[in-house]
């Protein structure tokens, strides 16, 4: 899946084809409290298909087929999150050469279907991985222009509320050590993405409904909700 994203003076476009799509779950306590579950002792790592991609101002669409297994509600959730693209490859890379390895950061809305997620035998896969359930952007921003990501406002706006608001500092696994766990067991290649975690305040979105994510200096990642049963 390519797509095209603006570099920081919007005149230059970079073409992200995403190979693979590696994201975290649990990676910020205050989410990790909401959800009643145990601190992970190591980064908890699943797997998104490039399929999911779309660019700001796209629709995240809830696919019809839901309404066929007959779930009391069909569930949906935003998570907003900050994403890493892989800048060089990376194969059992050590903490400290870690931060080499990027090419920049953008915002990524790990959209997920719960009701599979929860439901399936074989995990997270189908819930995490429906079409257009990625959305990245608006930009990617070089890392060496955002020299702390560890530092960085994030947060969520439904229809214009703030339901998600917390900071990269508050994540359990930093950037240098996901890279290297991830990298020594999956090799990574340029143009992969890693999606860091959401924080806590994580909630289901329906037809017509707005989604947000704003990390600065990224900017704003704007995507609406289209609901093709609840519409009709």
């Amino acid at each position: 899946m390519d797509i095209k994203l603006p570099c920081p003076d919007e005149n230059n476009m970079y073409e992200l084809k995403a190979g693979k799509i590696i994201a975290l779950g649990l990676n910020y306590q205050d989410h990790i409290d909401e959800t009643g579950v145990e601190t992970p002792a190591e980064p908890i790592l699943f797997a998104k298909t490039p399929n999911v991609l779309i660019a700001s101002g796209e629709d995240i669409i809830i696919p019809p087929f839901l309404y066929e297994y007959g779930f009391e509600n069909v569930i949906v959730h935003y998570e907003a999150e900050l994403a890493i693209v892989i800048g060089r490859k990376a194969s059992n890379v050590l903490k400290s050469e870690a931060m080499e390895c990027i090419l920049g950061y953008t915002c990524f809305n790990d959209v997920s279907q719960r009701n599979l997620q929860f439901s399936d035998r074989s995990g997270w896969f189908r819930g995490k991985s429906l079409d257009t359930f990625g959305p990245i952007g608006p930009r990617i921003i070089p890392a060496e222009q955002l020299p702390d990501p560890h530092n960085l406002e994030i947060q969520c706006r439904l229809n214009g509320k703030t339901v998600q608001r917390s900071s990269t500092s508050e994540m359990i696994f930093s950037i240098p050590e996901t890279i290297a766990f991830i990298s020594k067991q999956i090799t990574l290649e340029p143009g992969d993405i890693i999606a860091t975690g959401t924080p806590s305040g994580v909630g289901p979105v329906a037809h017509g409904d707005i989604v947000e994510v704003e990390i600065q200096p990224i900017g704003i990642l704007r995507n609406r909700v289209t609901d093709v049963y609840s519409s009709t």
